[in-house]
């Protein structure tokens, strides 16, 4: 144990750091490599692959995800702004160059090669910063009226969203959206423009029902089972059903060996099947856990900016989850989110250990502001 008294860096984080948070966060990280083992082999051998492959992968990529959420929790909040706007603006960049030099996967041009470093998602890395900055542009529109912050947070939505359009990624847009909404709405701006923003969000849902043709698709198999190939969902039901509350044990599941997305976006239906709905309500419990925490957390910040970017975090995270999970479900449509540090996925682990580590850091505990406060430190 490292005593209060200790003069050191590491020292003085650990008494600052918020515990409970990331001790969820390890072990959700940890529950992922574990349910992983469950939902990827069937998959890597479908694929040619060795059994292990997306284990081993998502193991490394879990290494390194935890090594930046530990330093990243080291930043102070100046530099955690600085960081997002270096992040928002390098992935914004290349949101865009993949517009025209993204790989194509089913209709959507999302990820970029970046040669022997593979293949990475951009619009993942700019969600947390695009998250941080627009905390930062309302902090400064409710602290400093005579500063065009509100504004500047007006206009990095549409900055933000309309390259996940054109690729299209409606999830991603859909999960940004909600964000920001949530982030405008703590700020205390009127109910007015909430409903406002509501009725523009519908409206282009239905645009995109009109004119996009996978959107149109998955709507209307959502709706109707008798529309479409519904054959993901359906599998994923069934496993709920046939896990009951306690499953039936660690490598007796079938749907793994069935469903295309086994480790990826359906990996909480695998884990219904074998480990049991009791194992899924503990997973809920987490991702409750972190969020809630942050929640309070925020609540109890005098800094406007730490109270908003740590709220805005705690949605991002959470809605993410919460999507995942309602997809598995069949309470809504399809969106190809993934669950956080359970699904496989490089792109989105790094992403993901980003943003934790911006709220590690902004929720850690730190003496009382004088003056400017915390806002300038």
């Amino acid at each position: 144990m490292v005593s209060r008294a200790e003069p050191s860096f590491s020292g003085r984080w650990w008494w600052s750091v918020d515990r409970v948070i990331l001790g969820a966060l390890i072990t959700l990280m940890v529950s992922g490599v574990v349910l992983l083992m469950a939902g990827g082999p069937p998959v890597a051998e479908r694929l040619g692959l060795s059994t292990f492959h997306f284990v081993n992968r998502q193991a490394v990529y879990l290494l390194a995800a935890l090594a930046i959420v530990l330093s990243v929790s080291f930043m102070s909040p100046r530099q955690v702004r600085r960081a997002a706007l270096v992040i928002f603006a390098a992935s914004l960049a290349m949101v865009v160059a993949t517009l025209y030099l993204g790989v194509e996967v089913k209709g959507a041009r999302r990820w970029l090669t970046l040669g022997p470093l593979g293949s990475i998602q951009p619009s993942e890395f700019m969600k947390p910063a695009f998250v941080v900055l627009s905390a930062w542009a309302f902090a400064e529109g409710t602290r400093r009226p005579d500063l065009p912050g509100t504004w500047l947070a007006f206009l990095l939505l549409p900055l933000t969203i309309t390259p996940l359009v054109l690729q299209p990624d409606f999830g991603q847009t859909v999960l940004v959206s909600l964000v920001w909404c949530g982030l405008f709405f703590v700020a205390g701006l009127h109910w007015f423009w909430v409903l406002g923003l509501g009725g523009a969000g519908a409206f282009g849902i239905l645009i995109a029902y009109q004119l996009v043709p996978h959107v149109r698709a998955r709507i209307e198999r959502f709706m109707d089972k008798g529309s479409g190939d519904t054959f993901q969902i359906d599998t994923a039901l069934e496993s709920f059903s046939s896990g009951g509350w306690l499953g039936k044990g660690p490598g007796e599941g079938t749907v793994k060996r069935i469903l295309p997305d086994a480790h990826t976006d359906f990996i909480f239906a695998v884990t219904a099947e074998e480990f049991g709905i009791v194992v899924c309500i503990l997973l809920v419990m987490l991702f409750a856990l972190i969020v809630l925490r942050s929640l309070f957390v925020a609540q109890k910040a005098e800094d406007p900016f730490l109270r908003l970017a740590v709220t805005g975090l705690a949605l991002l995270f959470g809605i993410q989850a919460a999507i995942n999970m309602m997809v598995n479900l069949h309470m809504m449509p399809a969106k190809g989110m993934t669950l956080p540090f359970i699904s496989y996925g490089g792109s989105s682990l790094i992403s993901l250990a980003i943003g934790t580590g911006f709220l590690l850091a902004l929720t850690r505990k730190r003496p009382r502001a004088t003056g400017h406060g915390e806002h300038g430190r």
